[in-house]
C-alpha cells in the first residue's frame, strides 16, 4: 500500500480516538429519507445521460485544488447538480483531502440529489457522526471486515459503495450484499491511474451477474479527464462513472460536468 494511503489510514485512527466512547443514540439516518441513487442511475441512462457523480474534492495526494469552505462546497454541489450529475461526492478526509463533515452537511442541505460521504471508512463509530445517501467502503482497507460493514451501513441506512481496485478486492466485495460496485482505476500501490482496470474488472460483473441473476451498478472511479475517457469505462461495462479532479480543476464546474454528463448516450 501507497505511503500517502497508509498515512491516511493512521492519521484516520488518531481521529476516531478523538471522537470518543459515546455513542449517539440511534441512527443519524433518521433525520431524514434516503435519496434513490440506484433509480438516478437507471433514469440517467433512460434519457441517454451519462451517470456522473460529481465530486466535491478540495485536494488529492500532492495536489491542492482550492480550499473549499461549507459555503463553497455546497455551491460547487449545486453547480453540479444544475449541470445534470446523478449524484454530488463530498470528501470528509481532513488531511490530505482537505475535506470535512461540515462540507458534507452543507452539500446534503444544498441539493437534491443523493450525497456519497467519500472517507476512509475503518470504525463502525464512524457510521455514527453524519449522516449521508451513500457512504464509500474500501475492500482493500476493510478487508475480511468489509461484508460486516456493508451490512451495519444497510443498517444504519446508508446505501453502500463497496471500492474495488483488482481481481482479489472484487471477489470480497461479490461476497458481500452490496448493490454497487466502485471500479478505482487508480493503484493503491502506486497511486498510478489505468483506465484498463475497469475494462478488465467490469466484465466479470457482468458475468457474475449473469450467473447469479444479480444486478450490480458499477461506477468507474479516477482518471477521467475527458469525454473520450468516460466512452471507454462506459463501453467496457460501467454503469455510471465518479469524477472530482477534472471538475476542480476546470475553470467552469457546471460546463466540465455537462461536457461529461453529454458525453455518452446510451440510446440506440
Amino acid at each position: 500500500m501507497h505511503a500517502s494511503i497508509l498515512h491516511i489510514l493512521n492519521t484516520t485512527k488518531t481521529r476516531i480516538q478523538t471522537l470518543g466512547p459515546h455513542k449517539c443514540p440511534g441512527s443519524l439516518q433518521t433525520q431524514f429519507e434516503k435519496r434513490d441513487f440506484i433509480s438516478a442511475v437507471e433514469y440517467a441512462k433512460a434519457e441517454g445521460r451519462v451517470p456522473v457523480i460529481a465530486e466535491v474534492k478540495p485536494a488529492s495526494p500532492g495536489k491542492t485544488f482550492r480550499e473549499v469552505s461549507p459555503v463553497a462546497a455546497a455551491e460547487l454541489a449545486w453547480e453540479m447538480e444544475d449541470a445534470g450529475a446523478v449524484a454530488i461526492s463530498v470528501l470528509t478526509e481532513p488531511g490530505v483531502f482537505r475535506g470535512s463533515l461540515e462540507n458534507l452537511q452543507a452539500v446534503r442541505k444544498m441539493v437534491c440529489l443523493p450525497v456519497l460521504r467519500k472517507d476512509f471508512i475503518i470504525d463502525r463509530m464512524q457510521l455514527e457522526e453524519e449522516g449521508s445517501d451513500l457512504i464509500l467502503l474500501i475492500a482493500g482497507v476493510l478487508e475480511k471486515e468489509l461484508g460486516s460493514f456493508v451490512e451495519l451501513a444497510l443498517e444504519k441506512g446508508f446505501e453502500p459503495l463497496v471500492e474495488v481496485h483488482n481481481r482479489e478486492e472484487l471477489e470480497l466485495a461479490m461476497e458481500t450484499v452490496t448493490k454497487i460496485i466502485g471500479i478505482n482505476n487508480r493503484n493503491f500501490e502506486t497511486l498510478k491511474i489505468d483506465l484498463g482496470t475497469t475494462e478488465e474488472l467490469a466484465p466479470l460483473i457482468r458475468e457474475y451477474d449473469l450467473d447469479h441473476g444479480t444486478r450490480h451498478i458499477i461506477i468507474s472511479e479516477s482518471g477521467m479527464n475527458s469525454a473520450e475517457d468516460v466512452r471507454r469505462v462506459i463501453q467496457a461495462g460501467a454503469d455510471a462513472v465518479l469524477i472530482g479532479s477534472a471538475l476542480m480543476e476546470s475553470d467552469s464546474v457546471s460546463d466540465k460536468t455537462k461536457e461529461f454528463v453529454q458525453s455518452f448516450c446510451w440510446r440506440e
